[in-house]
């Protein structure tokens, strides 16, 4: 299978504008995640899909690949499609990597890829949740899985409900899972799912992956222990400072 990875990158983020730029500790945040999955073993080719001409000068000054796409998508979905087109180059499957999660590992990359047999339509991976503090959060996404590990449902509201049990047992009673945010998608789904109008429930829960499931498409999930820390808003960069300077003092 040929994988291309594409880093979705906009200037205008409602919570945190400007994030792709932020300095952390000499890099930018999207330099960190550029040089993280240029480390998959698996990943034929990595670029950054952006809106913005700061970003994409920015890429190519640190040599990375950027590409220019429109600056009306709604998700990072839409500009992954719309980079296919502009390449020449033909891919089976296309991993979007999330912009925001400078300390990606390139073992979550290969972990998620390496299931990518040409028969799954869409892959993506799942945490088991181990603190019930999670569960009512409405920013960290559960995920329901069927026996084959398919997403039968995803939402911010703790599901399934434990009907007579406290919601702090919850997590020891039953495996809870959240979605880890990395989508791959095979070629031709991701043209199919990027054509269909929003839905019902993705207007709900303000989740694009439940248009996917309301229209019929399979969602395979990969239980990871892979844990990467997110910047969605600013307070989110001291928890991610810290860690990096965990990190380097680990390698010392």
């Amino acid at each position: 299978m040929k994988i291309l990875g594409v880093i979705p990158a906009r200037y205008n983020s409602t919570r945190f504008p400007g994030k792709p730029l932020i300095e952390l500790f000499g890099k930018s945040m999207i330099q960190r995640v550029y040089q993280q999955a240029r480390k998959s073993k698996k990943l034929d080719q990595i670029l950054v899909a952006t809106d913005d001409q700061r970003i994409f000068d920015h890429v190519n000054a640190f040599g990375g690949q950027a590409i220019m796409t429109r600056s009306d998508h709604s998700s990072g979905t839409d500009r992954c499609q719309e980079v296919i087109p502009l390449l020449n180059d033909s891919f089976d499957y296309i991993i979007n990597v999330q912009g925001d999660e400078p300390l990606i590992q390139p073992a979550q990359i290969d972990e998620l890829a390496k299931i990518l047999d040409g028969k799954i339509e869409l892959a993506t991976q799942v945490i088991r949740i181990t603190a019930h503090d999670l569960l009512p959060n409405p920013d960290s996404v559960k995920v329901v899985l069927n026996e084959n590990k398919e997403a039968l449902y995803f939402s911010r509201s703790p599901i399934p409900f434990m009907r007579n049990i406290p919601l702090s047992e919850w997590h020891l009673k039953h495996d809870y899972f959240r979605h880890a945010g990395m989508y791959a998608y095979r070629k031709d789904i991701l043209e199919k799912i990027t054509r269909l109008p929003p839905s019902s429930l993705e207007t709900a829960e303000s989740l694009e992956q439940l248009r996917w499931l309301e229209h019929g498409f399979k969602i395979k999930c990969i239980i990871t222990g892979h844990e990467s820390l997110a910047v969605d808003t600013p307070k989110d960069v001291d928890v991610v400072l810290k860690r990096l300077k965990e990190i380097e003092h680990d390698q010392r």
